[in-house]
């Protein structure tokens, strides 16, 4: 009899790709996907803790299986991801029904952890453990972009968030593993990867040093050893942190044509005070300098960002800092939130509380403005020709292929509907955060026609 799986996956990138692992090792086991929750034999939530409502979201799905159980004592239930690190035993204590609670460095070993389940335990695998080079293949969820995990866990120390604790110690993997990875994923006909890391510009540094003192390996280095790897025709990189975000990583950048000009470099707040109470270790000074270099190597680069509203003590003052920068820089797209404490961090427990209704004022002043700052720099946009890899279809309109220019800015193409294709796009419809465009006959790396 056919066992299928359901997974929900709420959070980041590290989330997604963690689930495409997941999703492999199952498969292997000869499970089957189904898209309905109801029809699964066994349900998996990969999930996030970095904001209080997703975790809340998650124990309001458990609610709704967990009653399904008691008509359905085969089913199974399993948690992973940042809540279950987080939580642990407590969760099992809250949702007895559950069957498995597993951290993210447990993902490729969900097989090991679902033969227990069969032997009748309980599992809760949340120990810190080396993460094994991992030999699973994901299922992806797409047939033309696949993430690659080069380096997990996270070293930072910033005072709001919880990462750190729940997916450990930054472990880097090795550059020959790395790169057979991306050889497989050409060989089967993926044409763009993007390197995977919660502190991308880590990579490396524990993978020893040189005899001057320099790292062995470096992000920058990665890229020109997997450069050439025949297929790939686009790398990109997530998620930058401007501590490490080095001159050097963006003249590779520059010089590597199948570097995408895209970086998302979080900057979190644009005052001084406040980023020095996060522990960022940079000021806006430092981060207004990497984007300048940035512009000075590759002037069309787009530019993407996180910000924090409402952190402990933020006064209007430091908030329209954040605004200031916002409209100096210019982002193609800032992915904003409001503060939310965080068990275990050193910032929830701060005296200065921002009141929910004045942090979500701001958040709304920042989206306001956020919109206005794209719509501005979608503008460049109009009439010329991009190259876009079509990912897809338009969900609105099956007529129309869907995919992204370089810049990583969303894109719908009338009449293409050839996925994986690299095709040059005159724009003729610009919005703040996609476009929309016909195809070209040809196009040059220049971007023109000929």
């Amino acid at each position: 009899m056919t066992r299928r799986y359901h997974i929900v996956t709420f959070g980041c990138q590290m989330n997604r790709a963690d689930s495409e692992r997941m999703a492999g090792v199952l498969e292997d086991l000869g499970w089957e996907a189904t898209a309905d929750e109801n029809q699964a034999d066994l349900i998996l939530y990969n999930t996030c803790t970095i904001r209080d409502n997703a975790e809340q979201k998650v124990y309001s799905y458990l609610g709704r299986q967990a009653k399904r159980k008691h008509q359905n004592p085969g089913l199974t239930l399993v948690v992973a991801g940042c809540v279950a690190q987080q939580e642990g035993e407590r969760l099992l204590r809250r949702v007895p029904e559950l069957d498995a609670v597993m951290g993210p460095q447990y993902a490729n070993r969900l097989g090991d952890i679902l033969a227990q389940v069969e032997q009748g335990q309980q599992v809760v695998a949340t120990e810190a453990i080396d993460i094994l080079e991992d030999i699973t293949k994901p299922r992806r969820d797409s047939r033309v972009t696949a993430w690659v995990n080069v380096i997990y866990g996270c070293n930072e120390h910033c005072t709001y968030c919880v990462v750190p604790q729940v997916r450990g110690k930054e472990q880097s993997r090795q550059p020959e593993a790395i790169k057979q990875e991306i050889i497989g994923l050409a060989e089967q006909g993926y044409k763009e990867i993007t390197l995977l890391g919660q502190n991308i510009d880590a990579y490396g540094r524990d993978l020893g040093t040189r005899p001057d003192g320099r790292y062995r390996v470096t992000l920058t280095d990665l890229l020109y050893f997997i450069h050439e790897v025949p297929g790939i025709e686009r790398i990109r990189f997530v998620t930058s942190h401007p501590r490490y975000f080095t001159e050097r990583l963006i003249q590779a950048c520059a010089a590597l044509p199948k570097v995408c000009e895209h970086f998302h470099i979080p900057f979190q707040s644009g005052d001084n005070e406040i980023l020095r109470r996060m522990q960022r270790g940079y000021t806006r000074e430092k981060y207004c300098q990497i984007i300048d270099k940035i512009r000075h190597y590759l002037p069309d680069a787009a530019i993407s960002a996180d910000a924090i509203v409402g952190f402990p003590g933020e006064t209007e003052a430091q908030f329209e800092r954040t605004l200031d920068l916002v409209a100096q820089i210019g982002f193609d797209q800032l992915n904003t939130a409001a503060y939310s404490p965080r068990p275990g961090t050193p910032a929830a427990t701060w005296d200065g509380q921002v009141p929910e209704e004045v942090k979500q004022d701001r958040l709304q002043r920042l989206n306001h403005l956020v919109a206005q700052v794209a719509a501005q720099r979608s503008q460049r946009y109009q009439g010329r020709v991009e190259e876009i890899l079509i990912e897809g279809f338009n969900p609105k309109d099956a007529t129309q292929g869907m995919g992204r220019t370089r810049t990583n800015r969303l894109t719908f193409v009338a009449g293409e509907t050839q996925v994986g294709r690299l095709v040059p796009v005159q724009i003729t419809e610009v919005r703040a955060f996609s476009l929309t465009g016909v195809p070209v006959v040809c196009l040059s790396r220049a971007g023109q026609v000929g």
